[in-house]
Parts: structure tokens; sequence; C-alpha cells
């Protein structure tokens, strides 16, 4: 999380993509010496670790790392926690990693509050750690964090829900809901932090009211981040709240969620409100060009998962990864050298533009 938190040629041009589109906040590359490797066999054991196949995106990145890592020379372990996602699976996962003498693991954490024993194992054992898209808390052993931006995603999000409730509606006020991730994934908050940080001016100026009034993250979060949660929880505001009055506006915090929430509100026979999401899904794509779901987030695997494996490139040759902000994600023991690549807000009205390069998502804009 930020500071303000704990509150193959194919490959080689994504990552070049990966290297441009860095986050606007951060700042230039560095190869600061933490975390520098003393340089490793090409064909040695790179372990991966991902929770369960709950988006889209995860069962890509398994795929990418698959294909990426043999095409490096490397021995890539894949594997994802079971599918019901529980952190003693990646734990010990993880510990295997280990055992298979591992020179890296990257880690997109099940629950990153609870897998310090098994990357200090790591370590120990001489293994470089890098954090995948979700940050792993409460521990030194942690060299690297790779992913997106978060916080600007949810910054994008935010906006994005005004801009189109006013595309909507010229006037306000707004009445809108808030749905937040899973706690268990750090990520959650910098979203909803991100998003907040747009939201909460217009909330306190009262052009944007929260109907339910339920605006503190405990109350907003989604368990595991299932549809299904979301959607019985917008079941239950619609009947609590908007049996008269309008809803304008749902922040969700990504693709699955939002359609489970479009889901509930057709359900009820109400008009669609402005949603938003992340993720680049291709049923919210398709929700998208239907004119449904308002936007989502698009964040390409395909680069953050060629950065991670020229960051394992880097540490193989016996240098440092490169880093672009060394300041922002403190995990509440150290703050983590992280590499951010910038998100990009999608709409009907770019996403012709934003999915050009992608041969699954641009048929759909057509």
């Amino acid at each position: 999380m930020r500071k303000v938190a704990l509150t193959a040629a194919a490959v080689a041009a994504v990552a070049a993509l990966a290297l441009s589109g860095c986050s606007s906040r951060a700042g230039d590359t560095t190869t600061s010496t933490e975390g520098a490797s003393s340089g490793f066999a090409a064909d040695s054991v790179i372990g991966v670790a991902l929770p369960s196949k709950t988006s889209e995106n995860w069962v890509l990145a398994g795929g990418l790392f698959e294909d990426g890592l043999k095409e490096a020379g490397y021995k890539g372990d894949v594997q994802y926690a079971a599918a019901s996602g529980t952190v003693a699976d990646q734990q010990g996962q993880i510990q295997s990693m280990v055992t298979k003498g591992a020179k890296v693991i990257i880690i997109g954490a099940a629950d990153g509050s609870q897998l310090s024993t098994q990357v200090e194992a790591a370590h120990d054992a001489g293994a470089v750690v890098i954090a995948y898209d979700r940050l792993i808390l409460n521990t030194e052993a942690v060299d690297y964090y790779v992913a997106y931006d978060n916080f600007k995603v949810g910054e994008l999000q935010g906006q994005a829900l005004l801009d189109g409730m006013k595309a909507a509606k010229p006037e306000g006020p707004y009445n809108i809901e808030l749905f937040s991730g899973s706690s268990d994934d750090a990520n959650s908050a910098v979203f909803f932090d991100g998003a907040m940080s747009i939201l909460q001016p217009a909330i306190d100026d009262g052009t944007v009211v929260v109907g339910s009034g339920q605006t503190d993250i405990k109350q907003t979060a989604t368990a595991g981040w299932k549809a299904e949660n979301a959607q019985s929880r917008m079941d239950s505001l619609i009947t609590s709240t908007y049996s008269t009055q309008t809803l304008d506006g749902v922040l969700s915090p990504n693709d699955t969620l939002a359609r489970a929430i479009i889901t509930s509100v057709k359900a009820a026979g109400k008009p669609i409100p402005v949603v938003t999401g992340q993720d680049s899904e291709v049923e919210s794509v398709k929700s998208i060009i239907a004119g449904e779901q308002y936007s989502t987030i698009n964040k390409d695997t395909r680069a953050l998962v060629a950065q991670a494996i020229t960051m394992v490139d880097e540490l193989q040759a016996g240098g440092p990864a490169t880093t672009n902000d060394d300041e922002s994600y403190d995990n509440g023991v150290k703050v983590v050298p992280a590499f951010l690549l910038d998100p990009v807000i999608v709409t009907k009205a770019n996403a012709a533009e934003a999915y050009a390069n992608d041969p699954k998502l641009s048929p759909l804009t057509k």
C-alpha cells in the first residue's frame, strides 16, 4: 500500500510497454542494491504462487508465467491456491518452492497478512521474494513489489463514477452506494482510499449522497471478492434504501462485482445506475459496449507478467531489479521497492482505442 496505508519477442515487446507505461506518481527507475541477487543459473527454478482462480486475470497470469518462464529458460513452478483460496494451500506451496530450491518466488497473495513465516523461510534459503499485484504485509522478507498503481486505479474509478453520473443527469445531487473488495486483500483498501479521495469532497458538499450511509470500508467490504456476496448486499440495499428513490451510481472495485450489482438491479426492475469496475473481463467489456456497465480499468496482465519476468532476468544476471517507486508502499515493517505500471480507464467511448492491441478484447469493440 502507499505510505498512507497500512491505513521470446512478444514478451520482450510487452516488457518494453511495461517499462514505458509506469506510473505518473513514480519517480525515475532505480536499481537500489536492496534485494540484489548474486546471480544464479539460467535454468533455475522460479516459483509463482497465485491465489485461487477468482478472476480471468489470475487465470491468464498463470498461463503467461508458465509460457514466459519456459521461454526465458527457467524451470517455472506455477501454483494456485485451491478453489477455496485458502491461505494454508498457498503457505504450503511457497514452502514447497523453497524446498525445490527456487531462486525467486513471485507471490500473488491469497492473504498478504498471513505469509510472513513462509516468505521469511524463502529469504533464509536465499530466494528473492517479489510480491505480485498484492503487497505482502508485516515482514522484512519482501524484496520487491510489482503491480499497477492501485491508488490511481481507485482515483480513476471515483472520477469515472462522477463523470458517468453527470453525463446521465447533468444536475445532482446523486445517490450512490459504495462497494469494496475482500478485507484479506491489501489492495482493497488502496482501491477504496483512491476512490474516496475523489468522492469524499462531493459527499462533503452534498453533491453526492450515500443513501444507505454505509461509507466505512468494513461496511462496504465484499468477502472473498465473491459475486454472490456483492449481489446479496445490493439486493438488501435496494430493499432497504431504494424502494422509492433512484440509485444513480455504484462504486464497484472490479468487474466481477460490477456484473453482480447490475444483475441485482435488473432483477429488482430498477434502472441500471452508473457502475464502475476493473480488470477488463470479457463479459464486462461486452456489457460496457452494450451500454450497461459504465467503466472498467485496463491493467494489461501481459505487461505485468512481462515486467515480473524482466525483474527475474535482472536478478539472474546478478543485479538488483529495476524499480520506479521506492517510497510509497509501506507494508507495516518496511517500504518495499516497487515497479508500478499505469492503469487506464475504459468506457464505451475509448474501448476501441484502449483494446486495439489486445487480441481477445479488440474484436468486442467492433
